[in-house]
């Protein structure tokens, strides 16, 4: 055994020299390389977004952005983002929770099923809600006759939109929750803490960054929905239009100055929520480091 170790350190010293010797020409052309794709699919269109949304100037900017089908598209955008993220903050902590704390029949179904709005399309997915709320779906007749409207109408927005986005939260928890284990929730139970105590205590500082990852994320991705939402919104304007549907209905009424804003205006929040999560990892970088090292 004590031979051996010399001959692997000898395999991994020649590979980290082989690193280190490595051709800069190969370098730079994978450096060039991978700036390339970034700059042609992210920033360019990014770029042109942004200069064809100020083309006319600031003050045309702010009357499609303030005119009033686009202005209640962005606040039926904000307001179903801010009844998401809760909704799925708190179903994946309670899905994470019991996959990483708890083994019992049908886990492994509870784990495809969390996983099923990444494999299913989105559309599909609104034609799943159409199908049970719609008119003429499994539940039309009850809903109509107790006069509630999903479809068409900003609850069926809601759900579709938490359906897409309900992995996020609970995948990036279950990941840090299954590879810290629960030897300390084990121990506060022991040493006398409820479940309260040892959530608020104990777990969630552990998993805060998972937590603070999935809540980006599931913003992100509720604000940008469009194939669910299209669905189930009946593009009603002015009424259940989100902004990614505004910016396609501009867009085909030939209204190219309105959907360019509104697009930047879209983009410019997906950019604020990635500003905001580099933010805070440069913040806390060492207390990152400290977490994933534990």
């Amino acid at each position: 055994m004590s031979a051996a170790l010399p001959a692997v350190r000898s395999v991994a010293s020649r590979r980290q020299a082989g690193v280190a010797s490595e051709h800069p020409v190969v370098r730079w052309l994978l450096t060039a390389t991978a700036l390339g794709v970034v700059g042609l699919f992210l920033l360019v269109p990014l770029g042109i977004v942004f200069a064809e949304a100020f083309a006319k100037g600031i003050g045309p900017y702010l009357d499609a952005i303030l005119e009033d089908e686009s202005f209640s598209a962005i606040r039926l955008t904000l307001l179903v983002a801010t009844i998401v993220v809760p909704l799925n903050f708190a179903f994946g902590m309670a899905a994470a929770w019991v996959i990483a704390k708890y083994d019992f029949w049908g886990k492994s179904v509870l784990l495809t099923l969390i996983d099923l709005p990444f494999s299913v399309s989105p559309v599909i997915s609104g034609l799943i809600f159409v199908l049970l709320f719609g008119a003429q779906g499994w539940l039309g007749p009850f809903l109509r006759e107790h006069d509630v409207k999903i479809i068409f109408a900003v609850p069926g927005i809601v759900l579709a939109t938490a359906f897409i986005t309900f992995p996020l939260v609970a995948r990036e928890v279950l990941a840090i929750m299954q590879s810290q284990g629960s030897s300390e929730e084990e121990a506060a139970f022991m040493l006398g803490a409820n479940g309260w105590q040892i959530l608020r205590h104990v777990t969630l500082p552990k998993i805060r960054w998972g937590v603070l990852y999935g809540v980006i994320l599931c913003n992100a991705r509720a604000m940008g929905e469009f194939g669910a939402v299209s669905v189930v919104s009946g593009h009603i304007r002015g009424h259940t239009n989100t902004m990614p549907l505004q910016v396609e209905i501009l867009y085909n009424d030939y209204n190219y100055a309105g959907a360019f804003a509104v697009a930047s205006l879209l983009a410019l929040l997906a950019l604020i929520t990635l500003g905001l999560k580099s933010l805070l990892e440069w913040r806390f970088a060492g207390e990152l480091a400290a977490n994933r090292r534990h």
